[in-house]
């Protein structure tokens, strides 16, 4: 991650010293007529004549003499260093010029040795003007001073290059890449320019370490410099067609292959909507328009016959006969359709029910006894109860390949570093953001950074030092803006400190600027905000990390830099407060306060949730009352409250509710499968809602069995209330659970944990209700009719009514729900207009639902997870807007033998020989592409630097026995490969590079940028070198859909190396655990419910009898769940595990509404759909429009007082969570799903099940009462009329 850059002084200088010494080695004794001659085989300086002080270099001399031959040494040596062009011919130097030249480019040579065209022009530039017998011709000493010496020194001069060759020059360098750092060789041989006259000025500029005096590089002009021409060789072209000077990819983009395009994956689009949502439009205005055209056709139809029916009743006699008469009254009574057949599945569910009720409520000590004990037995499972928080473990399976990879990652080269960021930024004024930087801020600042090196833990009693990364054993890695002025406020310059902080920002590399850890510190890491007026005194923020080492999780070391981080928080909340007086803000970050915010953020949604938790228990407690406990009972007997109230039942439902979670969470604690929070969070919310509607759903039908059957024993009753109800309860149950069920099979622990969860807790609650719960309910009936008080049963109110009370009331005795339902709501829904608006509606709202698909994003905004108030918010926002570096990727190479010359080929870059597709050389074409590739910068290629240090021209580098390694080496280095070692001698060198420090003398050592980059088993018979890798960066990620593209990308590279080199490579970055879940959300959260679906209609059609039935629930249930989806759309709910689970429940919640209402319709009460309306049983369609009726009449209320009343308090209190992650996952999904679910199920589920609903059948308790048996006969004209019985009473 980081690098030394203390080490590369010598190639720095080298570079700058360069400048000067190649440009002064002239000297000539013209005694001050110097430069008078311009014309070939004539000089202009020559020689080394002096310095302008002591501490000067040398200095050449004016000498406008003719050019002389050398002696044969100086000759040699001359084409030693410039090559064999030089070998003939006079030249304009002597032998300690081509002493100082050969040494100095010998030393810029480190820098740009890599691309063989830039080095051969940089060669030549110096060569030329130093050495050429032609140097008056394009040199011009225009000023001269006496040196040290008493000579005449030159000190300022022109000298003309043709415009041809310093474009040429500068473009086969600019792209140069210098060593493991990733920077550009032009930072440091050219400060950085941006083209070749700025290179030309950079290189002739006097300066410290640089030319000892002035060069122009003026652009020739023949009227201003006469007799004088432009020095024109040819330059060598990075991508040169000679292989000898052909730079590779990485330092030259004209000689990369061009990768294969990348197919974009654009979402098909018609104008601005997105495919899917045009044609989902279109369809249902096709549907509409047909729609339109259908009704004004059949009204026109109705129109033409009716008038044509009057015409005809004019010619026809007006009075009926009486025969006709009585047609038409029998014709209208036989109108119900009563159903007739039996469907065996359901009555033998219905008499297994019934004969477990008759058990259960016989010997209710027994049962309740019985089920208390199994449930204890299952909860012994909570001694091995576990809270998994990891969200590594959490999101992502352990056999998946992101699990994996940084599992590998982590063992092979060491957890990723533990980073402490800052921000100070200037925005708390109402005018808006502005510059931060000041002599005052600075001043705090850097006492800031002190205070935090100085402090240590309270418990460990560590400090900084302590805990750092430190790879230079000297100073720890801190970036910061401090870095550029050493760490010290005594270096900043009150006068200067501005000037200071330009040139460091333009030249990071630059000796003074650089940091005690020796990095070069770019201004995108340490200043942010500068962008919006490019001027870096701008900056709207301040930027500091400290870098601590990581360490195995649990161990002590991670123990010691966790206490460290524990004191670095309280010192920042601290100077919170400071930076708050100064007008300024102050946000950061450390490696533990993530885990610190969420628990936090638990812990107080807690609270949330028990109050809604409350809420839920209280409602339906006394909501379960109101079945008897009606206003009419009241004010007949006032005793009947504390006798027929319901509280203790509902108190002991509720228990059932949680007896069945606690059963559940032992059993799968035991199993060892760990509890996460969205389980610990959601379960009670998802059980709560369908135990709390099945026991309305028991107790509904109980009351209406002790209506119909006052004098049957109490267990008969039970039975047959159970023996009606629990075939409905078997079906939600089974569909539901089987739905859970299927998410187990995921990889996903949060889901597969859940799912396990989840359908265990739904299983035990249906038994225990069908069971433990019917035996209650069979005591308090007992205690009912003995006139016993609700919650203190020894006491006995004498006065109250025992409960049976069918024939004191009148078996119409209802509350104000059911009669709302029975009398208007129901009727109205079933009228032939309102459900053609309702199946329009429902169908837009399908529609809309499905359009928005596209718009439901992928992803989880980590600020989501922190409590409203937490002090991470701020840090993630300043970090979206003002750092401006991305996060480091490395891709990982496994199980290959970089010993052999094929595999190093594969891999390298800088050399002539490397494969055009080699992981580097694809990773730096993808550089310049990061627009698609995401990634930017160049590669820290180990095994490129490696063979550099091998190089023998760096003679400070690799020495062995005291000789410079490679040096008369046969083959010899070269840029080819072939003298590269292999097999043995590449693992003899490799331990002694990773070893060897950077430092000024060789900036390639290997020891601290590469020590932690190769896994080395020098031992090993099967691969030495079993794992290494290769550092590069991604661009900025700013929001969730940039994480993960830039994951996708970066495995869409590996995959791709991979296949072409035939080799094992895999992307890691610390960030790409909790996205891997997204390669895949979309396609797991198609297959899990679609296949929850698939199950909801194999077990509805089974259950119900029916196909037709079975795919109108279905078709019900995917309706709602595109609903929520759409609403997520709307409200800005990403799709990731969360809403995933939300998902899974809207399934089982939607199941839950829909299935009692459509076993209603299939299997209808006799008693209830006698009394059907006239208009309604007159209507053909077989009798759904009653069945129909019907069912809303039986079960609708229970639907709509045990669940979507229950759900929208319990939900509705979610509304105060502090917690964002609450308020947008849980609270928006929960309330729309139970509005949604609600609507649907009562409202377009009713309608659709009277058009399209499958035939009904018998319903099983069927008695053939005197009532039955007429209405089995269809003589309902003998019936009374329900509003007849409705007025007699009272």
């Amino acid at each position: 991650m980081t690098r030394l850059w203390g080490s590369m002084r010598a190639a720095i200088l080298a570079s700058l010293v360069v400048v000067g010494w190649l440009l002064h080695l002239a000297t000539g004794s013209n005694d001050g007529n110097w430069t008078v001659k311009h014309e070939a085989g004539r000089c202009a300086l020559k020689g080394q004549c002096g310095k302008k002080s002591f501490f000067g270099g040398q200095l050449p001399c004016p000498d406008n003499s003719v050019a002389e031959k050398p002696d044969d040494g100086t000759r040699k040596k001359l084409v030693a260093i410039c090559g064999d062009k030089w070998d003939q011919g006079a030249i304009c130097c002597d032998g300690d010029q081509v002493d100082s030249l050969s040494t100095n480019l010998k030393r810029a040579e480190s820098i740009i040795s890599s691309c063989p065209a830039c080095k051969e022009n940089f060669f030549n530039l110096f060569c030329t003007f130093t050495c050429s017998p032609d140097q008056s011709l394009f040199v011009n000493v225009t000023d001269t001073q006496k040196a040290n010496t008493g000579k005449l020194i030159v000190t300022e001069l022109d000298t003309l290059w043709s415009d041809a060759y310093g474009k040429g020059f500068y473009n086969s360098c600019k792209d140069v890449k210098f060593g493991a750092t990733g920077g550009k060789a032009m930072d440091f041989i050219g400060g950085g320019a941006k083209n070749y006259t700025s290179f030309l000025k950079f290189l002739g500029d006097t300066k410290p370490f640089g030319s000892p005096f002035q060069i122009n590089f003026p652009r020739p002009n023949s009227s201003e410099f006469t007799n004088m021409t432009a020095a024109d060789p040819a330059a060598k072209a990075c991508n040169d067609t000679d292989e000898a000077y052909r730079c590779a990819c990485v330092d030259c983009p004209g000689s990369c292959p061009e990768l294969p395009k990348i197919a974009e994956q654009r979402d098909c689009h018609v104008g601005a909507l997105p495919c899917l949502s045009f044609a989902v439009i279109i369809i249902y205005g096709v549907f509409l328009l047909l729609l339109v055209t259908a009704v004004s056709g059949h009204v026109a139809y109705q129109k033409h016959s009716k008038r044509k029916s009057e015409r005809l009743q004019l010619l026809q006699d007006a009075a009926l006969s009486d025969d006709e008469d009585e047609g038409d009254d029998v014709r209208h009574a036989g109108m119900l359709e009563k159903p007739q057949g039996q469907y065996w599945i359901n009555s033998y569910c219905d008499a297994a029910f019934k004969k477990l009720g008759f058990v259960c409520a016989r010997f209710p000590l027994i049962t309740i006894s019985a089920s208390v004990v199994v449930v204890a037995i299952l909860s012994i499972g909570w001694i091995k109860f576990a809270v998994e928080t990891d969200p590594v473990r959490l999101w992502v399976s352990p056999s998946s390949a992101a699990a994996m990879e940084k599992e590998f990652f982590d063992s092979n080269f060491g957890p990723f570093y533990r980073a402490e960021q800052a921000f100070l930024v200037n925005d708390t004024h109402l005018s808006g953001p502005g510059p931060v930087l000041s002599y005052d801020t600075l001043a705090w600042w850097f006492d800031l950074e002190n205070r935090v090196q100085r402090f240590r833990s309270m418990k460990e009693g560590v400090s900084l030092e302590n805990v750092c990364f430190n790879p230079t054993g000297e100073a720890c890695v801190i970036q910061s803006i401090t870095g550029y002025f050493g760490g010290s406020f005594a270096n900043v310059d009150p006068d200067t400190w501005q000037e200071d902080l330009r040139h460091c920002t333009e030249q990071p590399g630059s000796q003074e600027c650089l940091p005690a850890f020796q990095q070069p510190l770019s201004k995108d890491i340490i200043l942010g905000g500068w962008e919006k007026t490019d001027d870096i005194l701008d900056a709207e923020a301040l930027i500091t990390t400290w870098v601590v080492n990581n360490h195995p999780q649990g161990s002590k070391e991670e123990e010691v830099a966790m206490d460290w981080e524990e004191m670095l928080k309280n010192l920042l909340q601290d100077a919170q407060r400071e930076a708050k007086h100064l007008g300024l803000r102050l946000s950061f970050t450390t490696e533990i306060s993530l885990e610190q915010e969420l628990n936090k953020s638990t812990n107080t949604d807690a609270k949330i949730v028990v109050i809604s938790y409350i809420i839920m228990f209280l409602y339906a407690s006394l909501a379960l009352g109101s079945t008897t406990l009606t206003m009419k009972s009241i004010l007949h007997n006032p005793a009947n409250a504390m006798v027929q109230s319901k509280f203790t039942l509902g108190v002991i439902g509720i228990l059932i509710v949680l007896m069945s979670v606690s059963a559940s969470v032992g059993l799968f604690s035991a199993c060892g499968i760990k509890v996460t929070l969205i389980i610990a969070e959601v379960i009670p919310f998802l059980v709560l809602a369908v135990g709390v509607d099945n026991i309305f759903l028991i107790v509904h039908e109980f009351e209406r069995v002790n209506l119909s059957h006052p004098d049957e024993s109490v267990e008969t009753r039970i039975s047959k209330a159970l023996g009606r109800m629990g075939p409905s309860i078997l079906l939600s149950a089974s569909t539901e659970t089987v739905a859970f069920a299927l998410g187990a099979a995921v990889g996903m622990p949060a889901v597969k944990n859940f799912a396990a969860y989840a359908a265990g807790a739904v299983l035990v609650n249906a038994l225990l209700q069908v069971t433990m719960f019917v035996s209650v309910l069979s005591l308090n009936q007992r205690r009912v009719e003995s006139r016993r008080a609700d919650c203190f049963p020894c006491i006995k109110v004498d006065r109250a009514d025992t409960g049976r009370r069918g024939a004191q009331y009148g078996y119409e005795e209802e509350g104000g729900l059911q009669r709302f339902i029975r009398k208007v709501y129901a009727p109205a829904l079933l009228d032939r207009k309102v459900k053609v608006i309702i199946v329009v509606v429902f169908l837009g709202i399908f529609t809309a639902g499905l359009a928005l698909l596209p718009a439901v994003a992928l992803g989880l905004d980590q600020r989501q997870a922190f409590p409203r108030d937490s002090y991470l918010i701020p840090y993630f926002n300043d970090l979206d807007d003002y750092f401006n570096t991305g996060p480091p990727v490395y891709f990982v190479v496994k199980d290959l033998d970089v010993s052999e010359r094929l595999h190093q080929q594969e891999l390298c870059a800088r050399y002539s020989t490397c494969h055009p597709f080699s992981l580097t050389n694809v990773l730096e074409q993808e550089s310049k592409r990061s627009d698609v590739s995401y990634i930017t910068g160049s590669t820290a290629s180990w095994i490129d630097d490696y063979f550099t240090w091998l190089n023998p021209t760096n003679e400070e580098c690799c020495i062995e026995h005291g000789k410079t390694c490679f040096a008369g080496r046969d083959p010899p280095w070269n840029i080819t490969l072939s003298g590269m070692p292999e097999d043995g001698e590449f693992l003899h060198y490799l331990p002694k590079w990773l070893s060897s420090p950077t430092n000024e003398d060789c900036p390639f050592g290997g020891a601290a940028p590469y020590s932690n980059a190769l896994v080395v088993r020098p031992k090993s018979t099967r691969n030495p070198i079993p794992a290494s890798h290769f550092r590069t960066s991604h661009t900025p990620l700013r929001s969730q859909s940039d994480f993960i593209s830039a994951y996708a990308s970066a495995r869409r590279i590996a995959s791709d190396v991979s296949e072409s080199q035939n080799i094992t490579v895999f992307p890691y970055s610390k960030f790409y655990i909790f996205f891997d879940q997204y390669a895949s959300i979309v396609s797991l959260a198609g297959t899990l419910l679609g296949s929850a679906i698939f199950i909801i209609f194999f077990l509805t059609s089974l259950l119900l009898g029916s196909l037709a039935t079975g795919f109108v629930v279905t078709i019900t249930v995917i309706m709602i769940v595109v609903a929520v989806l759409g609403t997520m759309a709307l409200v800005h709910v990403s799709l990731n595990a969360i809403s995933l689970v939300n998902l899974v429940i809207c399934v089982g919640i939607g199941v839950e509404f829909c299935a009692h209402i459509a076993r209603a319709f299939q299997f209808p009460s006799n008693t209830v759909l006698a009394k059907a309306p006239h208009n309604l049983v007159g209507r053909m369609g077989r009798g759904r429009d009653a069945r129909a009726w019907a069912s809303l009449v039986n079960v609708g209320g229970s639907v709509f007082s045990g669940i979507t009343v229950t759900k929208f308090l319990g939900v509705a209190v979610l509304a105060w969570t502090r917690s964002k992650i609450f308020e947008v996952y849980y609270f928006r999904v929960w309330l729309a799903l139970v509005v949604w679910a609600a609507a649907h199920a009562l409202v377009f589920l009713p309608v659709a099940l009277s058009l399209v609903g499958g035939e009904g059948y018998v319903d099983p308790e069927s008695e053939g009462s005197l009532e039955d048996d007429l209405n089995a006969r269809r003589y309902r004209a003998l019936l009374p009329d329900e509003d007849d019985v409705d007025s007699d009473d009272y």
